[in-house]
């Protein structure tokens, strides 16, 4: 299933006043199947120990394929809610930023299933990979 076209302005438009915008979270590319989003590794996403905490990876895995979804659905008629979310985490990380790449894994009419790694963005190392399933709910009128 294509993408909607929307541009990168637009999609990071939506984060305003979000968790999104707290953890300074931003689509840095949409491909044709699959979404790139940037998040820092600073005071905002750290756990004490000084590393990468995994809840801001759990939340930036949630954010890739919440807004993948976004790209695919009727947003007038259509909401799409994280169901379920699996993370492992693989490494570290101490500073700079991470890049989470989802891809589609499955596309139904009622459920998508997304596919995310996220990589240290300087060396490429891999930091974690989940897995989200995203319910699709109608609007009610």
């Amino acid at each position: 299933m294509k993408f909607k076209d929307v541009s990168l302005s637009e999609i990071n438009s939506r984060n305003s006043s979000t968790l999104m915008q707290s953890l300074g979270i931003e689509c840095a590319e949409i491909g044709i199947d699959f979404l790139v989003l940037r998040m820092p590794v600073d005071e905002r996403t750290i756990q004490p120990m000084g590393i990468l905490h995994g809840g801001a990876s759990a939340a930036l895995i949630e954010t890739v394929g919440s807004m993948g979804s976004t790209l695919l659905i009727d947003l007038n008629t259509q909401t799409p809610v994280g169901l379920e979310l699996n993370c492992n985490h693989i490494g570290s990380v101490k500073s700079g930023f991470v890049l989470a790449t989802g891809t589609l894994v499955h596309c139904g009419r009622r459920t998508h299933v997304w596919q995310v790694n996220i990589h240290e963005e300087g060396t490429k190392r891999l930091i974690c990979t989940g897995r989200l399933t995203v319910m699709i709910i109608e609007k009610e009128a």
